[in-house]
């Protein structure tokens, strides 16, 4: 079977709020910009997909540099 998260104190506050929106989503997709129009940290995005919280979803033509990503079953099980 797959590594899991073991429990909460692995994600950091950051990690859990962003995480969490995509919980919301259609297909799991993690947002760009947080609730206030600010644009969600490419660190703490990497760190997730690094952590295999979140995964590349698809890459945006029209902003080549966004990471466009989704929650995977990984951060679903974390939160």
């Amino acid at each position: 079977m797959g590594q899991t998260v073991k429990n909460d104190a692995r994600l950091s506050g950051a990690e859990r709020q962003y995480l969490q929106m995509g919980l919301r989503q259609p297909g799991g997709k993690l947002p760009l910009f947080d609730s206030q129009g600010q644009e969600i940290s490419t660190q703490l995005i990497r760190t997730c997909v690094d952590k295999g919280l979140a995964e590349p979803w698809f890459a945006n033509p029209l902003k080549p540099d966004w990471l466009v990503c989704r929650l995977t079953e990984r951060g679903r099980s974390a939160l």
